[in-house]
């Protein structure tokens, strides 16, 4: 184990000893925030002294194995032990080094995706269409819910824009690095020629914002419009005024749902868009900031950033960030991305341990 990472784990030894002590004052325990706070460190903190007490263990049985080696009788099993021993070693190392990652709480929160189509025209709004159903059926292959937000149809099917609600299993930590600009090239439909052209789309994934702490939208800031829905719905939608916008007049944001029937179900959800569209307007700023430590992370989510190629005549999808081309790309058009989301996942980590070695 690398000196570094048994450093760290030290570390957590100890904060386990200090925490169990804090539990048991009782100023600590008749303090029900500082409880429930210490207790979810607690608890974290135990994963991992827990997982770093085996990794001593399996360490001492395999020193204790090697000693026997010299013993005839026992040099077969103890030959035994030490390969078993080592092979638990490797994946309790690889265990601790994910346990030891900084975590975001926003991994585990619903996300809100968002797809516009950009150059390329009606192409561009087709593959748009076709992006934002790729994360439609990669979530009901994982068990996650979707719900359409709001929408912008173009006359032949597919979309200007599409925000989409993802709830499952951290969604927001799966679905994180899709932000950026997503390029395909292929011959479209309306070509009579059979030329392969190039367009575009981008997408921006946001976390949804926690209610507890989720910043407050003084009314005064906003304007609030109310005009009749568009597109696919039938009778009713285009006979009522249910469709709301909402402008969050300092930043300028503007957000707008017209899925629902009730205009008071539109406006909630607008509200809850707007919500996320600041947060998110916040935390690019403050990314900004650390521009010299984020350059060339994954997922930075620059929308001019182009992170991936989808190549229908070759079949294949290229991901910039990290080298990665698979060439199975009608199935990831089916939502079949599980393959490209762990790769960018285990990338991710990567940077993140070595910036742990580095600051350690």
């Amino acid at each position: 184990m690398k000196p570094f990472l048994r450093t760290q784990l030290e570390r957590y030894a100890q904060r386990l000893e200090e925490l169990d002590f804090l539990l048991s004052r009782e100023d600590i325990m008749g303090d029900m925030h500082k409880y429930r706070a210490i207790s979810r460190e607690h608890a974290d903190v135990t994963a991992v002294a827990g997982r770093y007490v085996r990794y001593q263990q399996c360490e001492a049985d395999i020193a204790t194995a090697r000693e026997m080696l010299d013993d005839p009788d026992m040099a077969e099993m103890a030959r035994d032990e030490i390969a078993h021993g080592e092979q638990e070693l490797i994946k309790l190392e690889d265990d601790l080094q994910r346990l030891l990652l900084p975590k975001d709480p926003d991994d585990a929160r619903p996300a809100y995706v968002e797809i516009r189509a950009g150059t390329g025209g009606d192409e561009s709004a087709l593959f748009a269409g076709d992006v934002a159903r790729m994360y439609t059926r990669y979530a009901a292959n994982v068990g996650w819910k979707v719900e359409i937000m709001s929408a912008n149809e173009n006359e032949i099917g597919g979309y200007k824009e599409v925000v989409l609600r993802i709830e499952g299993e951290n969604a927001y930590g799966a679905l994180r690095f899709e932000s950026g600009g997503h390029r395909v090239q292929r011959v479209p439909t309306t070509e009579t020629q059979g030329r392969i052209h190039t367009s575009a789309c981008t997408v921006a994934v946001m976390p949804e914002p926690d209610e507890t702490v989720a910043i407050t939208l003084n009314p005064a800031d906003l304007r609030i419009d109310t005009f009749r829905a568009s597109g696919a719905g039938g009778q009713h939608i285009n006979k009522t005024d249910s469709a709301v916008r909402v402008v969050h007049l300092p930043t300028g944001i503007v957000a707008e749902c017209q899925d629902g029937r009730s205009q008071h179900s539109n406006k909630a959800k607008a509200l809850q868009v707007l919500q996320a569209r600041i947060q998110e307007k916040e935390r690019k700023e403050r990314e900004a900031k650390e521009a010299a430590l984020r350059k060339g992370l994954i997922g930075s989510g620059d929308r001019s950033d182009r992170i991936r190629t989808y190549n229908f005549p070759q079949g294949r999808l290229t991901d910039h960030r990290i080298n990665l081309t698979l060439y199975k790309l009608l199935n990831i058009m089916e939502g079949d991305l599980g393959d490209v989301i762990e790769a960018l996942k285990q990338a991710r980590e990567a940077e993140l341990l070595a910036e742990l070695e580095v600051n350690s």
